[in-house]
């Protein structure tokens, strides 16, 4: 992409200006405030602030999204996807199997630590599995977690989620 534009006597490339917004949006992903990305780019902090609300998609809670085992799961990604949740772990039966099965037990137990210590970082998170498994997981996250249950435990078959009923449960929760 090189489009230019004529201002005045400036000759402006779309190219270097999405180089830098783009470098700008990482630093602010990495946690670099708007101050400190307005220095090194020789802007007004309020330009960062503005940049930021001109791009946002999503406005308030971050959001987690686990399930399993699921019949739909390419259906119920492509929706999270669409809906900007920011962190999903979505399996069938098998895939669930597959991931305890290839592991050690002390393997497991530091996969499943390090999923919990990430999951507890956001703000809503959405469980999608047995009653016993969203009462086990909402104590081990200290928080609201809201569930779709699919049955009791333990579950051994996929299970279909209506996309329509989980798009309902995260607008909501975006809405909190």
């Amino acid at each position: 992409m090189n489009d230019f534009y004529r201002i005045g006597d400036k000759l402006v490339s779309i190219e270097k200006l999405n180089r830098a917004l783009t470098q700008m949006m990482s630093l602010r992903s990495e946690g670099v405030s708007q101050q400190e990305v307005a220095v090194r780019f020789g802007v007004d902090r309020s330009f960062i602030s503005r940049v930021e609300n001109l791009g946002a998609v999503r406005r308030g809670s971050s959001m987690a999204v686990v399930g399993f085992p699921l019949q739909n799961k390419d259906e119920l990604i492509s929706l999270l996807e669409e809906l900007g949740v920011d962190f999903s772990l979505i399996m069938t039966n098998k895939e669930r199997w597959r991931f305890v099965k290839e592991k050690s037990g002390i393997e497991l137990f530091n996969q499943v630590m390090r999923l919990v210590t990430k999951i507890r970082t956001y703000d809503a998170v959405i469980l999608i599995g047995s009653r016993q498994r969203i009462n086990w997981s909402a104590g081990l996250l200290d928080k609201e977690v809201l569930g779709i249950e699919l049955g009791e435990s333990p579950l051994t078959e996929d299970k279909y989620v209506d996309p329509e009923r989980l798009r309902k449960l995260i607008l909501s929760a975006q809405e909190r």
